[in-house]
C-alpha cells in the first residue's frame, strides 16, 4: 500500500507519503491563499524524495474539509484528477477528525475543534478522546465562535479558531494545521478497517466568489 495524502483546508497546504507502515515523505508550506500555486510543486518534492513515481501510488487520500471553497476544491480536484489518471482509489476524510488525531496525545476526554472559516466564522466539531480512539460527537458546522455554547468553548480546542479568537477560546491545544502524515496514517488505518471513505467535500456554504447572476438574485 502506497498513500499519497493531500490536504488543503486550513492555512496549510500539506502532503504526505505512507507505505502503510510509516510516513515516506512529508511537505508543508503555510499561505492561506496559495494553495493552487503550492500542492503540485509539493507533491512532486514528496514522491522525489522517496524515490517513487505517480505510477507506485495505490490510493490517494484527500481532506474533504470543511475548508473555505477556493482553497479546499483545490486539494480535492488535485486527488480526484490524479486518481482518475492512475486508476487508483480517491479516499475523503473528514480534515476536523484528522485535527483531532493530532491533538490526541495532548488531552484526554472531550475536545473541540475549531477552524478559521473567514468571515468571523469558524468550522468547528467535538470529538471525545479516549484510550486508543477518537471519536466525533458533532457533525461539522460553521457559526460565528461567541454563538457556540460556553461550554463548547471551554473545551480544550484545536485549529486556528483559539488564536484568532483568543478571548473566546481559553484553552488552546498547539495543533493550527492539518498534518498530511496524520491523514496519511488515519487513510491507512481506515483502509485496513474497511471504513467507507467517499469523497465529499465539506464546503458548509455557499462560495466566496459567486457569479454576477447569483450576486443579483441576493
Amino acid at each position: 500500500m502506497l498513500i499519497l495524502a493531500i490536504d488543503t483546508s486550513t492555512s496549510a497546504i500539506t502532503v504526505a507519503l505512507h507505505d502503510e507502515a510509516r510516513v515516506l515523505a512529508q511537505e508543508s508550506h503555510l499561505d492561506p491563499r496559495a494553495h493552487t500555486e503550492w500542492v503540485t510543486p509539493l507533491i512532486a518534492s514528496c514522491l522525489s524524495a522517496a524515490s517513487v513515481t505517480p505510477g507506485d501510488l495505490t490510493a490517494i487520500a484527500v481532506g474533504n474539509g470543511p475548508g473555505p471553497f477556493t482553497g479546499l476544491r483545490v486539494g480535492i480536484v488535485t486527488g480526484l484528477t490524479m486518481g482518475h489518471a492512475l486508476g487508483v482509489p480517491v479516499l475523503g476524510i473528514c480534515s476536523l477528525d484528522v485535527l483531532a488525531e493530532q491533538s490526541a496525545a495532548l488531552t484526554e476526554g472531550e475536545l473541540l475543534v475549531a477552524t478559521d472559516a473567514r468571515r468571523k466564522e469558524v468550522y468547528w466539531a467535538r470529538y471525545a478522546v479516549r484510550p486508543g480512539s477518537v471519536q466525533a460527537l458533532t457533525s461539522p458546522a460553521v457559526d460565528r465562535p461567541a454563538d457556540l455554547p460556553d461550554e463548547v468553548r471551554a473545551l480544550p480546542t484545536a485549529g486556528r479558531g483559539p488564536a484568532l479568537y483568543p478571548e473566546l477560546f481559553a484553552h488552546a491545544l498547539p495543533v493550527l494545521d492539518v498534518d498530511a502524515a496524520m491523514l496519511a496514517r488515519v487513510a491507512v488505518e481506515r483502509t485496513l478497517a474497511g471504513t467507507p471513505m467517499p469523497v465529499e467535500p465539506l464546503y458548509l456554504r455557499r462560495p466566496d466568489a459567486l457569479t454576477t447572476a447569483e450576486r443579483a438574485a441576493r
